[in-house]
């Protein structure tokens, strides 16, 4: 017995010391192989960084061939991580750029993005994800990115009171996602 609980301490002491590196550790989010490590997890922005503009309705970049932004996200598996994640898809930039540029995030508000490649509506999409855009950007209610990550946060809100408090202010997504 003592040579398992040896074993066990050893096992945790392990998993702790993972997950200590996992939070210190910086992510870098620009392949979509990168990008899957948040795949389905909603994430809060809390810095968008733009490295092109929109003039007149078009996309212009800095330098071609560079990503449109930078965004920093939180996401609640590992608070207190560093993660940035590069916009290289034209859609999913002018989406947030219409978030933080031309509407604003209140004080009472916050940015969370959900990323998947899972939310198309139909097979010939899911066939060419590889090119469409993967963010669903919602401006939110401060206080969401909690509820929707924690059924048990906020047990008084229940219901459509959970639901309201929870729901987008307004949201940008693709035309091919559901």
């Amino acid at each position: 017995m003592k040579n398992y609980r040896g074993q066990e301490q050893t096992f945790i002491m392990k998993l702790k010391n993972i997950n200590k590196f996992m939070e210190q550790s910086e992510i870098i989010l620009l392949k979509d192989s990168e990008w899957s490590v948040i795949d389905r997890e909603f994430c809060r922005v809390t810095n968008f960084v733009s490295m092109s503009v929109i003039k007149d309705g078009k996309v212009s970049a800095f330098s071609k061939g560079m990503p449109y932004a930078s965004i920093n996200l939180e996401r609640k598996k590992f608070p207190g991580q560093k993660i940035t994640g590069f916009i290289t898809h034209r859609l999913d930039f002018i989406h947030l750029w219409k978030a933080f540029e031309e509407r604003g995030i209140g004080t009472d508000e916050e940015l969370i993005i959900f990323w998947s490649t899972e939310h198309y509506k139909n097979i010939l999409y899911k066939l060419l994800s590889i090119w469409m855009p993967k963010l669903l950007v919602m401006i939110c209610p401060k206080g969401a990115f909690e509820l929707f990550n924690d059924p048990l946060s906020r047990p008084e809100l229940r219901g459509e009171a959970r639901f309201l408090a929870m729901r987008p202010i307004v949201e940008w997504k693709s035309e091919v996602m559901k």
